[in-house]
């Protein structure tokens, strides 16, 4: 059965309507979509750099609470450090905390921490973080967390560790990572 709508009297199509969408429409369209792109890039990535530092952030904190309760568990001092490597089982003065650290005990490695990914930095005057049998510190730390390359990111995070044990994380806006 044939549709009748769509033909006239004459018996000939109809031309009622497009049925689909002209090059430039479609252009048009690709340009607004690349043009939306183009202004959420910017939030996309700061969302990237956000969560990779809290989870960075998080890590060391973990780590400071291990050692903590390690000490406390073990009833001695144990040690929070950099490694001087990535297989390493001693603690170095050289370089910083984004190459990896160490949890210790003694010569026994609790925990070992690789490496921070390329760009990114944790930084601090204290190479190393020895809990006492009760937990507490030797001195309050400061870490700052940033990333320093391609391009220095819009926020940072600032580590805290308390004479107590106790670390604290606060995100910051300078921009700057040095």
């Amino acid at each position: 059965m044939i549709n009748r709508q769509f033909f006239d009297m004459a018996g000939e199509l109809k031309a009622r309507g497009h049925w689909g969408f002209t090059l430039i429409e479609l252009m048009v369209t690709v340009a607004l979509i690349a043009i939306l792109a183009a202004l959420a890039a910017p939030s996309f990535n700061d969302a990237i750099l956000s969560n990779k530092l809290k989870s960075y952030s998080s890590e060391f904190v973990a780590s400071t609470q291990l050692a903590r309760g390690e000490a406390i568990k073990r009833n001695t001092a144990v040690t929070l450090c950099i490694a001087a490597n990535e297989t390493s089982t001693t603690c170095t003065t050289n370089g910083d905390w984004e190459q990896g650290w160490i949890v210790l005990s003694g010569t026994t490695v609790i925990q070992r921490q690789q490496a921070l990914a390329s760009g990114y930095r944790l930084t601090s005057s204290v190479k190393n973080i020895a809990f006492q049998s009760i937990g507490a510190g030797a001195t309050a730390t400061i870490l700052t967390l940033c990333r320093a390359t391609p391009s220095p990111g819009g926020q940072e995070r600032v580590i805290t560790l308390s004479v107590t044990g106790r670390a604290s994380v606060n995100t910051t806006k300078t921009g700057t990572c040095t």
